[in-house]
């Protein structure tokens, strides 16, 4: 006894002392785990970001590039027309100033550009499309700009800068004017890019233009437009201010803290937002995570750069985490529950060892059974050819292996019995049952037949369909069937004798069980009477409130029609004809009570049968302050029964668990709900002192009674009980684990419940 006491000690001493080390391996295991997941999914979803935001980079570029390049060439096209030329050789005549003006509107309003103006070699606005505005360019002197020097010196000039005058941001392409071989003029053209900002629009990007100084011309982020992407130096911001090519802009620098250039030019940056600098009205600063890609504009001076969000890189990462964490934990809980499984096999090892033995010997029978079963086995390929056959049908049929394989089945068949095998073989797999099983005549190899008992079943090998055919020889059967037959003559002769008395009996059982069925019935209505009475005390309370209201909006109303108040008098009478409504709901439950039930079965849902006895229970629930708790679900279930006789049921369990918690400060009744295929469990256990062991067997007997004198006759549990069984069903008493008494209803389902559990 003491060895045996001993050696769980010793052998589980060992656990305990590896159990902190397995603990520790698996979350170092865990961490492992989780930062390889990390870095992985991480650069996948960096790669994806990139290859993305590159995408989209070229794209946008493409689009300011086909955009600026729409207009490149209309400079040089305007730089040879006559009335241009005109003006600036008779620069004093103001009639050919009004035609170059008229001109220049005449082209802007159909290419629709900006704006487009003349200059003399001086840099003064001589013609102007907007020659009729306010705020006209002619008259003002533009030496200064980049692109009037570059024209001046004989080639195409491009810029990018804010108007002067209008203060707008704009691309200006210039181009010489030459009168004899000799610089006279300049000719701009304004391009206006503020529609492309409107087309750019993506929730996970953020697209800025820059030009060569790395200033911010163009941006989805109104806020960081005329900011720099780096830090400017002093001569460079000098040259800017000077040129006047951004106005009075402050030309700040992005507040980005950290960067990290990867191998193909792009850079992950972080970026400060919601300082006073990028927005005065936003308090807090955040930081957030970019990926910076640019590209440049051919020819233009301009480039193109994305910001990309990581955001959704970090979700991604998460997600994957969240999903290794709960993979990992699943399988170690797997592996726990193995390994807790094992070890109860283990426990188990003895009992298996005594059962293992008496299997062996079931299956030794078995065996022998099957061994030497007399009955023949043949295989047929798709088209019904014999493909093989064991020696029993051989034997059978008096044929050799090697004679009748390839030969089509049939053969061994009789003829009227050859169809019915034929449209089984040749049928589609889903026409026809996956077995055949029919009695047949059989040809042997001298032409002689015998009936036999024919299967022919489906079988999948080699992805090809083939059949497996059983033969069992039934000749010596049908001999039994045969004097069976003569036997069974001679019983019918003496059961027509028999049946005469039995029919008399039962005329008169009949009749007995109709005057039972008939007593049954009234002593049901007599309990439904009794709970009726019980109720009436509840529902005069309930019907005395409505009718003092009525009699009080009566008077009143009277009142009202006396001072001349109708419509006052109109609204009492509406408060009494809800009243009325209350009154008639509170009374319905009666009379439905009351009335008697049809008895045949048919669909009950349990809601119906829930709403009915709660209506009729209400009042004494409320007075009792005992509580009721239903399970949810019951509109989808189904039960084969009556449902007045199942409220009446339900209402005498109920009432009787409401006996049962008298004197309770807090009275509870669970309604537990289990459904199945077979059969809808439905219990009402209360929380009361249960029920008396020795009383549990006479439960359901006629005047049989533990309440006080009274209460009742003892005939509510045995009517509930006949009840439950004529509907085929069946009425259980318990006491729950917990404390209190159960009373479970078996109703039959009427189709496939969901399954629900206690509530």
């Amino acid at each position: 006894m003491n060895n045996t006491q001993r050696a769980p000690q010793t052998s589980n001493l060992p656990v305990r002392t590896h159990r902190p080390v397995a603990v520790i391996l698996l979350l170092l295991l865990f961490l492992f785990l989780m930062a390889q997941v990390s870095v992985l999914v991480r650069q996948q979803a960096m790669q994806d970001v990139r290859l993305r935001s590159a995408a989209d980079m070229n794209r946008y570029t493409l689009s300011l590039q086909q955009t600026l390049d729409r207009y490149k060439d209309l400079p040089q096209l305007l730089a040879s027309h006559s009335e241009l030329l005109n003006a600036l050789l008779h620069q004093g005549d103001a009639d050919a100033r009004m035609r170059a003006n008229l001109y220049l509107e005449k082209v802007n309003t159909i290419i629709g550009t900006t704006d487009a103006y003349l200059m003399n070699a001086a840099g003064d606005t001589i013609a102007a499309s907007n020659w009729f505005k306010e705020r006209t360019f002619i008259g003002q002197n533009f030496s200064f700009r980049p692109y009037y020097q570059q024209a001046m010196a004989g080639h195409a000039g491009r810029y990018f800068a804010l108007g002067t005058t209008s203060n707008k941001r704009g691309y200006f392409y210039s181009y010489p004017v030459k009168i004899a071989g000799k610089v006279a003029g300049v000719i701009v053209v304004k391009i206006d890019l503020n529609d492309i900002e409107g087309d750019w629009n993506d929730p996970l990007l953020d697209i800025l233009v820059t030009d060569e100084d790395g200033i911010i011309v163009i941006s989805t982020r109104p806020d960081w437009k005329f900011r720099t992407l780096k830090p400017l130096s002093q001569p460079d911001l000098y040259r800017i201010v000077d040129s006047l090519r951004y106005g009075g802009q402050e030309l700040s620098t992005l507040d980005i803290l950290w960067r990290d250039k990867g191998p193909d030019g792009s850079q992950l940056i972080t970026l400060v937002e919601g300082s006073r600098l990028d927005n005065p009205s936003l308090d807090g600063v955040r930081t957030r995570h970019y990926l910076l890609q640019s590209n440049p504009v051919p020819n233009s001076g301009l480039s193109v750069a994305v910001l990309a969000s990581m955001k959704p890189v970090e979700q991604r990462v998460f997600r994957a985490l969240l999903l290794t964490a709960v993979i990992y934990f699943a399988l170690l809980l797997l592996v726990l529950f193995m390994l807790a499984r094992n070890r109860i096999k283990q426990e188990r090892a003895q009992f298996r060892e005594r059962e293992l033995h008496a299997l062996e010997e079931n299956d030794a029978r078995i065996r022998a059974i099957i061994d030497n079963t007399q009955a023949g086995l043949m295989t047929l390929d798709a088209q019904g050819r014999i493909e093989s056959c064991n020696p029993t049908a051989q034997k059978l049929f008096h044929y050799r292996e090697e004679d009748i394989r390839g030969e089509y089945f049939s053969k061994l068949l009789a003829y009227p019995d050859r169809p019915v095998c034929w449209q089984h073989i040749t049928a589609a797999p889903g026409d026809s049952a996956q077995e055949l099983h029919i009695e047949a005549k059989a040809r042997r190899a001298d032409h002689s037949l015998f009936p036999i008992e024919l299967t022919i079943g489906r079988m999948a090998a080699n992805d090809e369909r083939h059949f497996i055919v059983t033969i069992q020889d039934i000749t010596e059967r049908k001999q039994q069937e045969s004097q069976l037959q003569r036997a069974q003559q001679q019983l019918e002769s003496r059961v027509e004798q028999r049946t005469q008395d039995l029919t008399l009996a039962n005329a008169r059982l009949q009749q007995e069980m109709t005057q039972h069925q008939q007593t049954q019935n009234e002593l049901i209505q007599t309990a439904k009477l009794a709970v009726l009475g019980q109720m009436s005390a509840g529902i005069n309370h309930e019907l005395n409130q409505p009718l003092t209201a009525i009699r009080s909006y009566a008077d009143n109303g009277r009142v009202f029609l006396q001072r001349g108040r109708p419509e006052r008098a109109e609204a009492n009478l509406e408060e009494i004809s809800r009243l009325t409504e209350r009154m008639a709901k509170i009374i319905h439950p009666l009379k439905e009570f009351a009335r008697v039930s049809s008895g045949s079965p048919e669909p009950v849902c349990l809601k119906s049968v829930r709403d009915g006895a709660m209506s009729i229970l209400y009042g004494r629930l409320d007075r009792q302050s005992v509580s009721v708790h239903w399970p949810g679900g019951l509109e989808h279930v189904y039960v084969l029964g009556d449902i007045l006789r199942l409220e009446q049921v339900l209402v005498n369990l109920i009432g009787n668990a409401m006996q049962a918690l008298e004197g309770q400060s807090e009275g509870r009744i669970d309604i537990g709900l289990q459904c199945s295929n077979a059969a809808v469990q439905l219990s009402v256990r209360d929380n009361g002192p249960g029920i008396s062991p020795e009383y549990l067997e006479h439960l359901f007997e006629p005047f049989f009674t533990t309440k006080k004198a009274g209460q009742g006759l003892g005939l509510g549990l045995s009517i509930s009980h006949r009840i439950v069984e004529s509907l085929g069903g069946r009425l259980l008493a318990s006491n729950h684990p917990a404390g209190g008494a159960c009373f479970t209803l078996v109703l039959q389902p009427v189709r496939q419940p969901f399954t629900t559990g206690q509530p």
